[in-house]
């Protein structure tokens, strides 16, 4: 389903990523490799159709925005930024001397989640129904509320953070008091835009990966539990109370 050629061009594009990484000294630049392999996966295999539907345009349009969404986050507010991104600092201090060939390892790991997020891609782009239905419209509402919602959640907390008089306070408003991480949530509903697109293809469980996947990663492994231990650091019993009030990942009415 996914072209050899592609996956060796992935890894050789994130060994020199890597390298020049560690020439900056901003490993953040290793977020950017999925976002972007995932965009360019995305429009090889577009333009490989035999026939292009609808229905492939609308999955192509929504991955692309997405990508260009996140892209350009990352690189404003994470490669850009001064600062390294708290996760990776822990896990350079942690790996101690080895930390250059564990990170080689993140890198070239980038390309092994880019193969697995362009299955469901493909799959959407490739069902056979060549028809417009209303669950495709369905699954771009879908794919859209949730770029919305994930944006939103972004401006509302870094509208929160750029207020001298909240430095140190936990950010209760708009969507995060109904979720602790509304941002990780949208993210995870994404995915699920691909799944509806899906329905009716002979390989349709395929595009479950997305949001199985998806889900793994925010919540036990690279989002939540990282955001979780950051917060708890520098905002302490304000964290802990936020956390008792407010749901975890769903939004869900809080506990006043």
């Amino acid at each position: 389903m996914i072209e050899a050629p592609l996956v060796i061009l992935y890894f050789i594009v994130s060994l020199l990523a890597y390298a020049f990484a560690v020439y900056c000294n901003k490993m953040s630049i290793m977020d950017l490799i999925w976002t972007l392999g995932l965009a360019l996966g995305s429009l090889i295999h577009f333009s490989n159709l035999d026939t292009i539907t609808t229905r492939a345009v609308l999955v192509l349009i929504l991955l692309l925005t997405w990508s260009f969404r996140l892209s350009y986050f990352l690189i404003k507010n994470r490669v850009l930024n001064q600062h390294e991104d708290p996760r990776y600092e822990r896990l350079i201090k942690a790996s101690k001397k080895y930390w250059k060939i564990v990170f080689m390892a993140l890198f070239l790991f980038q390309v092994v989640l880019a193969w697995v997020f362009l299955v469901p891609i493909y799959t959407a782009m490739n069902c056979s129904i060549e028809t417009i239905r209303w669950i495709d419209l369905l699954a771009f509402l879908c794919g859209a509320i949730a770029l919305l919602g994930e944006s939103i959640s972004d401006y509302q907390l870094k509208t929160f953070c750029s207020k001298p008089d909240n430095q140190g306070k936990v950010c209760k408003t708009g969507l995060w008091r109904y979720s602790r991480h509304p941002n990780y949530f949208f993210e995870w509903l994404f995915w699920w835009a691909f799944v509806i697109f899906s329905i009716g293809s002979s390989v349709f469980y395929l595009s479950l990966l997305g949001p199985s996947v998806m889900y793994l990663f925010l919540r036990y492994i690279s989002g939540v539990p990282f955001a979780e231990m950051s917060s708890l650091e520098r905002r302490g019993t304000d964290y802990l109370q936020y956390q008792k009030e407010t749901s975890v990942f769903f939004p869900f009415k809080p506990k006043l």
